[in-house]
């Protein structure tokens, strides 16, 4: 697939994605333009290898030469290269677009707001979990019961400056004896955070399991000017917030399944 076949299916998948979430994006040359200054833009992923990984990033003030970009990497599978893409594209907008729609619109319907007593002085908004592989349900339940990002609060602490917004992202599976844990800040490893992680009792089965996260991490005093300038005006589509906070992170998982997400 060529480059520029790439970026059309890619932008495709956003638009289609993105009003799964409520909001209304649509393409716009080389970017996806959604409500207020919001955007989406796309890069070529690293190496040239292409496949089904996406690079993605969330634009919260389109036009200002400054403007916070939140970038992610996703990968999909699937049998051909599109429907790699559209899956990768599905895994982002399910774990990470959902704590930016959250960030701008402050309703708790796509993603949680949480208090985390060991980042003093910033915000934390924490996706949908997506949980995929064997067995499933118990990496799934352990993540429901448990909070994960207090653990690794000493660890992000000094690698955070600057007012944000700063992602986080948290991949956590694989099988007992062969394990994986990765934490990115900012797109970067951070090998701290990682073994933190690593060094939690999730449940390390015999089959193959894998778990992602996305949380957004913004200081508060800069937290509420980053809502007003890229809040995305919300739809009559959304699903009504007090039923989606009762249902919590893993419910909302379960019905991006249930939905095609």
């Amino acid at each position: 697939m060529r480059p520029e076949e790439r970026l059309a299916v890619i932008q495709r998948c956003v638009v289609l994605e993105m009003a799964r979430l409520g909001q209304q994006f649509t393409v716009d040359g080389e970017v996806v333009r959604g409500p207020g200054t919001t955007a989406v833009a796309v890069r070529e992923h690293p190496g040239g290898d292409g496949g089904g990984h996406v690079d993605l990033g969330f634009v919260l003030q389109l036009g200002r030469a400054d403007a916070p970009v939140v970038w992610d990497c996703a990968a999909g599978l699937g049998k051909t290269e599109e429907e790699k893409l559209a899956n990768a594209v599905k895994m982002w907008a399910t774990t990470t677009a959902s704590v930016l729609v959250e960030l701008a619109e402050g309703r708790g319907v796509h993603a949680d707001r949480l208090e985390v007593p060991g980042l003093p002085g910033w915000q934390a908004v924490q996706g949908p979990a997506a949980v995929f592989g064997f067995g499933n349900e118990h990496l799934a339940a352990w993540l429901t019961e448990n909070r994960v990002l207090p653990a690794l609060a000493p660890a992000l602490r000094a690698g955070l400056t600057g007012p944000g917004p700063v992602g986080v992202k948290l991949f956590l599976g694989g099988k007992a004896g062969d394990d994986v844990a990765e934490v990115r800040v900012g797109g970067e490893v951070s090998e701290e955070a990682s073994a933190a992680l690593r060094a939690l009792d999730w449940p390390r089965g015999e089959r193959l399991c894998w778990a992602r996260l996305f949380v957004l991490l913004t200081a508060e005093r800069a937290a509420g000017a980053v809502e007003r300038v890229g809040a995305p005006a919300p739809t009559a589509t959304a699903t009504a917030a007090p039923a989606a906070r009762a249902r919590g992170l893993f419910a909302r998982w379960r019905q991006a399944r249930r939905a095609g997400r």
